[in-house]
């Protein structure tokens, strides 16, 4: 169950990653301005500096999670799980706080945070069983 927990966090993390490129590298582009329905050139710019320091709060997660899958992987399982449940565990307080303050943006939240609640029930699960 570990590692299939180690492989949803991988993958919740290159969500993440993705998140990070959207908001802090392409955020005026259409691809960007689609996926958080920003509707209009002008909204997108006044918004930039913003969603640019949110992509980082977003690749930092993705960064502790890799390394903590990395970790596990390769050297000592309670450094790594400690790293991977703090990753995910934030993505999925993150996904459940904008659930929670903004029921217009329920989707993004369900599928920002579905993956790393996977990870977190299969780490623990992993944990507890091995």
């Amino acid at each position: 169950m570990l590692v299939i927990g180690l492989v949803l966090a991988a993958i919740a993390a290159l969500l993440h990653v993705y998140i990070f490129v959207l908001e802090s590298l392409a955020w005026t582009g259409e691809r960007a301005r689609a996926t958080f329905g920003i509707t209009s050139a002008e909204e997108a710019a006044t918004t930039r500096q913003l969603a640019f320091n949110q992509g980082f709060y977003n690749l930092f997660l993705a960064v502790v999670t890799l390394l903590g899958v990395l970790v596990t992987a390769v050297a000592s399982t309670p450094v790594g799980t400690t790293l991977v449940l703090t990753g995910v565990g934030s993505m999925t307080a993150a996904a459940l706080v904008l659930l929670l303050s903004s029921p217009q943006h329920r989707a993004a939240a369900i599928k920002q945070g579905t993956v790393p609640l996977l990870a977190v029930i299969a780490v623990v699960l992993g944990l507890a069983t091995g």
